[in-house]
């Protein structure tokens, strides 16, 4: 699938493939975790908030800092840290520690195998080595390995109770962290074995005024982006990073039941994100986009309103199709909103804008799902969905990837 690919790209796929198996773990298990510890639905949307909130703040500093400072060091300096707190997460059961631990590294919020707050330098690398037809087929693969790992690493979740070990001994739950653990450690080594080329070339100089129309138009599409993103960050918070916990509470089941559904979900968005590809160079991206989007949102209101867990857990795995599966198009958008020395800036401002409301949404979901409102989650969620197509398609309906926006294309032939 990535032969034809520059080897740091390859390099960079496999450690999103890796990272992401250990991210799907803890989605699956870390909020069924601080249940089991005694931490009620506000509390566990407060500790999910906390690492959300820690990362955006990471985001606004380290995105700009990619388009000036070496890509690979920043992801080497993340992994590092990613394992040593799942290794803090291993050998200590302190509450104080664990918390400290999953805010630094974001147990629990799942972001498809990317490197969390470095996710910028990540994406702006991927940018950087490949153009056109073989960005989008990176982007692609990149979203598709991620959402393949994740559903491995839910899986991995029901694997101690078929081996004896139940759940309601603590110690289970802290064995899984060594999945994030090794995960970072091989991230690490596939990293360092990059080698990272130099940055290209600045666009050829304008005079003063054609420069500052370009920068305004970009700023105005980056501003558009930052727009939707937080609509979808927000809608993501309610619902995603406490799906596990809305399943036990809801249907009274733990993770022998839970991982597996999830990893379906993951599975069934690895196929989506071929979907998209192949709906986007037929009917173009942003359409893609926009009918996939709308498929999962009516899945996403029938979930609170299933009877059992079985349709429930069908349509939140059949959802991923529909609704992940459009990343990798979505990112390929992106990148193209901007020439190529200001995309580690867009990069950050589209994963800021998503991060910050997201951090807010585990709050007001757990608080609801505490209290026994098991459908007004989804219910608020959906009505930003709707929000989120709307703008979407009024923004972005007119952008062509392969090419880039036209005042950016005429200026860098890269894009």
């Amino acid at each position: 699938m990535t032969d034809r690919l520059p080897h740091n790209v390859r390099c960079l796929l496999a450690a999103r493939a890796t990272r992401s198996i250990g991210q799907g773990a803890t989605v699956a298990s870390f909020s069924l975790y601080l249940h089991a510890l005694g931490f009620g639905g506000t509390a566990i949307g407060v500790i999910l908030m906390a690492g959300l909130a820690f990362g955006a703040l990471l985001t606004l500093i380290i995105g700009p800092l990619s388009d000036r400072v070496s890509r690979r060091r920043l992801l080497i300096g993340y992994e590092l840290a990613a394992a040593a707190a799942a290794l803090a997460a291993i050998v200590t059961p302190n509450e104080a520690v664990l918390i400290a631990a999953a805010t630094l590294a974001g147990f629990g919020r799942g972001a498809n195998g990317a490197a969390g707050p470095f996710s910028p330098v990540e994406q702006a690398w991927l940018a950087r080595e490949v153009e056109g037809e073989a960005r989008r087929r990176a982007l692609s693969h990149n979203a598709t390995l991620g959402f393949l790992g994740m559903g491995a690493g839910a899986l991995l979740v029901a694997v101690p109770p078929l081996l004896g070990f139940g759940y309601h001994a603590l110690e289970s739950f802290r064995i899984l962290f060594t999945l994030p653990l090794a995960g970072s450690f091989a991230a690490l080594a596939l990293i360092a074995w990059t080698r990272e080329s130099p940055a290209p070339r600045a666009a050829p100089a304008h005079d003063h005024r054609t420069e500052a129309r370009i920068k305004r138009d970009e700023n105005r599409r980056i501003g558009k982006l930052a727009l939707t993103g937080a609509i979808n960050g927000l809608a993501i918070g309610i619902i995603g990073p406490l799906i596990a916990y809305w399943f036990l509470r809801r249907y009274a089941h733990g993770p022998a039941a839970i991982g597996p559904a999830l990893a379906a979900g993951f599975a069934l968005a690895a196929l989506g994100a071929m979907l998209a590809t192949w709906l986007g160079r037929r009917v173009g991206p942003v359409r893609a986009v926009i009918v996939m989007r709308i498929v999962g949102l009516a899945l996403l209101l029938g979930i609170p309103f299933s009877p059992d867990f079985a349709l429930a857990a069908t349509l939140y795995a059949l959802r991923g199709i529909f609704n992940r599966g459009t990343a990798g198009v979505r990112q390929a958008v992106a990148a193209s909103l901007t020439r190529a020395e200001r995309r580690g800036v867009a990069a950050s401002v589209q994963n800021l804008s998503v991060q910050i409301p997201r951090s807010i949404g585990p709050v007001l979901g757990g608080w609801l799902i505490h209290r026994g409102d098991f459908t007004a989650p989804f219910l608020i969620a959906a009505a930003l969905q709707g929000l989120y197509i709307v703008l979407y398609q009024r923004f972005f309906g007119s952008i062509d990837p392969s090419t880039g926006p036209e005042t950016a294309a005429s200026s860098d032939p890269a894009l």
